[in-house]
């Protein structure tokens, strides 16, 4: 099985994956899955045109910077 993967800061409004890995230190990791952000969630681009990354995941919207989001591997659904 091939597995097309992209880091969730690239990802166009509107765009849904499911999240594969955390790229980043301990700090970093633990406060992105205290947001919920976990391997195996799936999230939605709501918006990420400038500015933060606007997402969705287990039904809440959050902003995350383009820093953080550069650090999640993604799967596009």
């Amino acid at each position: 099985m091939i597995t097309r993967t992209t880091r969730l800061a690239l990802l166009p409004p509107g765009a849904k994956a499911r999240i594969i890995e955390i790229d980043s230190g301990c700090r970093l990791r633990t406060r992105l899955l205290q947001m919920g952000i976990t391997p195996g969630a799936i999230v939605e681009v709501v918006d990420n045109t400038r500015g933060p990354v606007i997402v969705r995941v287990r039904g809440v919207t959050i902003a995350l910077g383009r820093g953080m989001a550069t650090r999640i591997i993604v799967e596009p659904l």
